[in-house]
């Protein structure tokens, strides 16, 4: 007997056969790019290119050329750290939570998310490169004793934890998405010529269709996903415990954890959308990214976004109550204090703009679900710059108070950031199959009717 609910709304329309599936997937990869394509990529391009030019400028002139103080060592660059970090949550709690919880919705757009997911880890890591100041000391987290003249690292500090907490984040998304994509590798093999067809035959692995090799691939993915779900949660908590295990006022407390992942579910959510929006009108795939989906995913935003400003409440009940006169000066601060426009950003986007997603037509619109999707980004790279700057540029001593201001390096870092994420998720949407045709071609009707009125066996 199963017990699975009702699909309210068809997860794939307009009579799709299993070769119109195939087709329409891989349409984008197997055609010449289109002008839209071009322009997208060739502007993220340039973007990049602006990435590529104050990061050097960087690691020439030394961090001297960002706004950092004594007193605000961490700033935009740990902020863009723990915001790019989280978009990459989405992907595998989309991949992994949803697939041992056997939700169907996710076969539509669980390529994309691990794609998304990959590529914000990328970008992530690139900050804690960049804000070392000596990038070809990156090995010192290892645990490498004196291997390179070093001795053993830290294992006490918080910092390392993040090394291996992310490090192997990245390590399992890799895998999963990789093992994911084996199917349709195959089939745009077989479909391939020349050059290209040799490519995709060696990614293929080898991968023959077979009962056997199906039920390997299957047992493979549910294995990756038992692990990869421990770490959805475990990644942000260890990444939050850089603050929490601090005695920063406004830094030290125990809400921290769960706080920090339902804000890194959130915000990856906010990408996803930001992405498929708009991929479903370029790439032509609103037959196979439906409402129904769309719909799923504001709901997940609207959850998670009233998790959140629970958690920004709790936050102000917690100072209140505790008594002590540094926590409470240093939430008021925030609110009201020289930075308290950038609280104020947050709370907008993060607590009140999610509710419109409790009207079904919020929930149905796509132009408005993409512009609340921008939103939700920018509320939550306002979050991660609220808790870091607010709470170190006025700390026990008030003779150290200052305050922080990016210079345009650092902006251009920020921006550039977007530039590399999206660059490579065109390359991804150029070369491979931006959705699991495996997996939705196993939720198509078993019989289907074509334009001509015959009907066609799946």
């Amino acid at each position: 007997m199963s017990y699975e609910s009702p699909i309210r709304e068809a997860l794939v329309t307009g009579g799709k056969t299993y070769s119109d599936v195939t087709r329409e997937i891989l349409h984008p990869m197997e055609n010449k790019a289109s002008k839209s394509w071009w322009l997208a990529f060739l502007f993220s391009a340039l973007v990049l290119g602006v990435w590529l030019f104050y990061v050097c400028y960087t690691f020439w002139e030394g961090l001297g050329v960002w706004g950092l103080n004594r007193t605000v060592g961490w700033a935009f660059d740990i902020t863009n750290f723990v915001f790019w970090v989280g978009i990459g949550h989405a992907g595998t709690l989309i991949s992994a939570v949803l697939l041992l919880f056997r939700q169907k919705w996710r076969m539509s757009i669980n390529r994309s998310a691990e794609a998304m997911t990959i590529f914000a880890v990328i970008c992530a890591a690139s900050f804690i490169i960049i804000h070392m100041g000596r990038p070809w000391m990156v090995y010192w987290p290892l645990p490498l004793p004196n291997a390179f003249g070093s001795l053993w690292i830290n294992f006490n500090s918080a910092l390392v934890w993040d090394v291996f907490a992310i490090s192997t984040y990245f390590s399992v998304s890799l895998v999963f998405w990789y093992i994911g994509l084996i199917p349709d590798i195959a089939t745009t093999r077989d479909r391939a010529t020349g050059m290209r067809k040799h490519v995709y035959n060696f990614f293929s692995m080898g991968w023959n269709g077979s009962t056997r090799t199906w039920h390997r691939y299957e047992m493979v993915s549910l294995i990756l996903a038992g692990i990869s779900t421990p770490l959805v949660f475990s990644v942000h908590s260890i990444v939050s415990m850089d603050f929490a295990t601090s005695i920063v006022p406004g830094w030290h407390t125990t809400i921290f954890p769960p706080y920090f992942v339902a804000g890194a579910i959130f915000s990856g959510f906010g990408m996803v959308l930001t992405l498929l929006v708009t991929g479903r009108v370029i790439l032509k795939q609103e037959n196979y990214i439906t409402m129904g989906h769309l719909d799923a995913m504001c709901r997940i935003v609207m959850l998670t976004g009233t998790m959140v400003g629970l958690a920004y409440i709790t936050e102000f009940f917690v100072a209140a109550y505790s008594g002590v006169q540094y926590e409470q000066y240093a939430f008021l601060n925030r609110a009201f204090g020289p930075y308290g426009w950038s609280y104020w950003i947050m709370m907008g986007c993060n607590l009140i703009a999610p509710q419109v997603f409790w009207t079904k037509w919020a929930r149905s619109t796509p132009w408005f679900i993409f512009i609340m999707s921008i939103f939700v980004n920018i509320g939550m790279w306002f979050e991660r710059f609220v808790i870091i700057v607010t709470s170190l540029h006025r700390d026990f001593l008030p003779s150290s108070w200052t305050m922080y201001t990016p210079t345009i390096v650092e902006v251009g870092i920020l921006i550039g950031s977007f530039g590399l994420f999206f660059t490579l998720y065109f390359l991804f949407a150029r070369f491979l199959p931006t959705i699991n045709m495996a997996e939705v071609k196993s939720i198509l009707p078993t019989h289907s009717t074509s334009e001509k009125g015959e009907t066609v066996h799946g």
